[in-house]
């Protein structure tokens, strides 16, 4: 299994046999394995079954992807149920549906320490992805992420579709077709809160599937923004996520040219390149591009 983090995330319902089964073969660096809005109520249990029997037959060491699962809300009856029949499989994360506030992250955190215990299983290793807009409380709360001691918490995702829900919108597109600004907002804050926490900031899905075009391009610039990966709903959009978000050959090449300056200029703060000014800064942003392709063994 790949070690750098996850460029594509795609979600897998827990109860289709069927999907799973073709589960490993899609490359996506993550899988989420569904429990909860895929799955009616009726075949929650069978999911589990499902996902539990799925995570027995890839042990932590032979896994071509990160399995991580999506459990029921906190508030619900299913998550003990989910946890219960799923930790000892060693999942690699919870993704944490309708999360209102840090305290629902360190609540969850509480169980995994239990869990992980009667499993004898090393104590921390199962970490959280929190949804952490679906609710109308919960963009208010997105600061609090970056002090609140979350030692789990490996990124933060949004979601528009349960916010228009909670907030009795009749969509979350505007006349464009773009998001409008209740859910750009979130976006945002969403994208500073993960930063602010020093965790993955994860964009969330593009609904059409077919639209690769427009995948592409939503994707591409959601990287520059600063997102570091995308939830996927097909498997037909990882291979476009996952080279949306890795760094092109220019930038590669101009990345190296700014590193490779100011180590010909030790101790200078600003040099110039190309006629323009580069700061620390960009030194900075020049390094974590090479680290990123170097972490994919991208080269120019």
């Amino acid at each position: 299994m790949h070690k750098a983090p996850p460029r594509s995330w795609l979600f897998i319902p827990g109860d289709s046999a069927k999907k799973l089964a073709k589960a490993d073969s899609c490359g996506a660096d993550a899988l989420i394995l569904d429990l909860e809005d895929s799955v009616a109520a009726d075949r929650k249990p069978a999911a589990r079954d499902l996902v539990a029997a799925f995570l027995a037959d890839r042990p932590t060491g032979a896994r071509t992807s990160q399995l991580w699962v999506r459990i029921n809300p906190l508030d619900s009856a299913d998550t003990l149920a989910d946890l219960k029949s799923i930790i000892g499989m060693q999942p690699d994360g919870i993704m944490q549906p309708k999360t209102n506030t840090p305290n629902c992250v360190r609540t969850l955190s509480h169980y995994l320490d239990a869990f992980e215990a009667q499993h004898d299983l090393a104590a921390g290793q199962t970490r959280i992805v929190p949804v952490a807009t679906e609710t109308a409380v919960a963009p208010f709360h997105l600061g609090d992420f970056a002090s609140a001691g979350l030692t789990r918490l490996a990124g933060m995702t949004w979601g528009a579709e349960d916010l228009a829900t909670a907030v009795a919108a009749s969509t979350n597109r505007d006349a464009t077709g773009e998001w409008s600004f209740t859910y750009r907002m979130a976006r945002s804050l969403t994208l500073l809160a993960a930063h602010a926490a020093g965790v993955q900031a994860i964009d969330t899905l593009h609904a059409d599937f077919r639209d690769e075009d427009g995948l592409r391009a939503s994707s591409r610039a959601s990287r520059s923004e600063g997102f570091s990966s995308r939830l996927a709903i097909h498997p037909a959009q990882v291979p476009i996520i996952n080279e949306s978000y890795l760094p092109t050959q220019d930038e590669i090449t101009q990345a190296r040219r700014i590193v490779e300056a100011f180590a010909a200029n030790p101790g200078a703060g600003t040099i110039g390149l190309d006629g323009k000014m580069v700061d620390i800064p960009h030194l900075k942003q020049a390094q974590s591009i090479l680290a990123l392709a170097d972490s994919y063994s991208v080269r120019s």
